[in-house]
C-alpha cells in the first residue's frame, strides 16, 4: 500500500508533497505523486514527467528524505478532481494528501471546488494539507 499526493506546481503543492512524504515515510509505504497536466496533449506528457520529477526529488532532498520510494503518474484530464480519483483508484492507496487554498464562499460557488470533489468522493482516507499562514 502506498501514499498518494496530488501535486500541482505550486506553494500549496510542495506543502502537500512534503506532508505526504513525511506520511510515506512514517508508515514504511512508498509515495506515488499523481500530476494531472490540464488541457494537455500526451505527447507533451513527458516533458512534464522531468520537469515535475526535479522538482520531487528537490523536495525529497530538502526534507532529508531522498531515500524514499517514489514514482510519478503524470495523466490529462479536464477535471482535475476526476483524474486522481481515476489514477487512486487505480493503485494500491492507503491514504490520499492534497493541498487546500483558501477560497471566498463565491468563489466556490462560481469555480466548484476539486477539494471538495476529492474528499466527498474518494474511496480512500484523504489527508487535507494548507500552506501555513504568512
Amino acid at each position: 500500500m502506498s501514499v498518494v499526493v496530488a501535486h500541482q506546481a505550486s506553494t500549496i503543492g510542495q506543502v502537500a508533497l512534503r506532508e505526504a512524504a513525511k506520511e510515506a515515510s512514517l508508515r514504511h509505504a512508498p509515495l506515488a505523486v499523481i500530476h494531472v497536466a490540464e488541457g494537455v496533449d500526451l505527447d507533451v506528457v513527458e516533458a512534464h514527467k522531468a520537469g515535475v520529477g526535479d522538482q520531487i526529488t528537490k523536495v525529497l532532498t530538502e526534507i532529508g528524505l531522498d531515500d524514499l520510494e517514489w514514482t510519478l503518474q503524470v495523466t490529462t484530464g479536464e477535471d482535475v478532481g476526476e483524474a486522481v480519483l481515476d489514477v487512486v483508484g487505480a493503485i494500491d492507496a492507503e491514504l490520499l494528501v492534497i493541498g487546500a487554498r483558501r477560497r471566498s464562499p463565491v468563489g466556490k460557488l462560481f469555480l466548484g471546488s476539486v477539494t471538495q470533489n476529492i474528499i466527498l468522493h474518494a474511496d480512500v482516507p484523504v489527508l487535507v494539507v494548507k500552506a501555513p499562514a504568512a
